[in-house]
């Protein structure tokens, strides 16, 4: 059995924030021009409704995710786990995670965007209960253009 995964609520970004959040730009860079990419700069997850977390295992930071809380609905942000911890429960240990803080926020509605070349995490999230949707949010007003590439997801949670 591998060993526990324990996920942490990250209040700054620190050098392990920007590792993680670089290495994931750096996965998406090489699949999506720049007007493509809708991910947050780093400083940007630490604004008051966003809540961001760290998942560890062994002490060493394996992935991360976030997640914006809206009045209408709350958006899964910069999730990510390193390949090499992939298919061992981090993402979904995350994701319960980041599902747990938006039922304690009152919001039962969450979704999310991601590139249409991401068919692992396409797979995952469907197997988690998302079902794809129109787009919503900051989305509504992009070009189509900027988001020809982008696969909306969504969850109910209540």
């Amino acid at each position: 059995m591998p060993p526990p995964i324990h996920i942490e609520r990250a209040t700054s970004a620190t050098d392990e924030v920007r590792a993680l959040v670089a290495e994931l730009e750096a996965t998406l860079a090489a699949g999506y021009p720049p007007e493509q990419r809708h991910g947050l700069a780093v400083e940007a997850l630490f604004q008051p409704h966003l809540r961001f977390f760290l998942a560890r295992r062994e002490g060493e930071t394996v992935g991360c995710g976030g997640v914006a809380l809206f009045p209408e609905f709350a958006e899964v942000k910069r999730m990510f786990v390193r390949p090499a911890a992939r298919g061992t429960g981090v993402a979904g240990a995350l994701l319960s995670r980041i599902e747990a803080t938006c039922r304690g926020a009152g919001q039962p509605h969450l979704c999310l965007e991601t590139g249409d070349r991401q068919l692992a995490a396409i797979r995952f999230y469907e197997r988690q209960g998302f079902t794809r949707c129109a787009p919503f949010g900051d989305y509504l007003t992009m070009t189509p253009q900027s988001i020809s590439t982008s696969v909306f997801l969504e969850k109910r949670l209540d």
